[in-house]
């Protein structure tokens, strides 16, 4: 026996107060959910050379302060960055068409020409990486930047995980003594997770 007219009108009432009250409300719910989470990040470090040491702790540094949970897995020349000693870290500009190269030193005229070197030229002046190194060590010192050291141990004080690759760890014949302590070894699968529900997950 079918609804009664009457019955069918309260029906569509019905229907129609649902459809216009239910999106605002599950919007309002997804809203205070995403509210109430703590936003992540994962880095991948892959790279060990002194420019390259800057952005995962840059950007690791800066989100803990903001209140995100960062986790920084650190995998083949990566682990460069988690040494205990990084003074010998360099750069190289092989392979970097765009690295400035600018004096840090002489009048304002002559810091603010790029010095464009052609990399067939840089490969074959005998310490030119050593050259560029001294040159980015002391533009990061006139500019007041803080060295990789502080900025690693900044990010560990602000909660960032460190976490390394075993893997790597043994590929390249290092042993845990050769880097600080309190981080984390573990394999790729185990790293994976956090990567897959991390709000952002950068390779640097």
């Amino acid at each position: 026996m079918g609804a009664t007219p009457e019955i069918a009108v309260v029906d569509d009432l019905i229907r129609q107060r649902l459809d216009e009250i239910l999106p605002g409300k599950i919007e309002e719910k997804l809203k205070e959910i995403q509210e109430s989470k703590t936003p992540s990040m994962a880095i991948i470090a892959t790279k060990g050379t002194l420019d390259w040491a800057y952005p995962p702790f840059i950007l690791a540094s800066t989100a803990a302060a903001l209140g995100w949970e960062v986790t920084i897995f650190f995998t083949f020349y990566g682990l460069n960055l988690v040494k205990k000693d990084v003074s010998d870290l360099k750069v190289s500009p092989l392979g970097n068409p765009g690295m400035p190269m600018k004096m840090p030193f002489g009048p304002d005229w002559f810091k603010g020409i790029n010095w464009n070197i052609p990399n067939i030229v840089q490969a074959g002046i005998p310490g030119f990486e050593s050259v560029a190194t001294s040159l980015m060590q002391q533009t990061i010192k006139n500019n007041g930047v803080a060295s990789i050291t502080e900025l690693r141990e900044l990010s560990r004080e602000a909660g960032v995980k460190f976490v390394v690759c075993q893997m790597t760890v043994e590929l390249f014949g290092f042993s845990h003594d050769d880097f600080i302590d309190d981080m984390d070894y573990v394999g790729a699968a185990s790293f994976l997770p956090v990567a897959q529900t991390s709000d952002v997950c950068l390779f640097i």
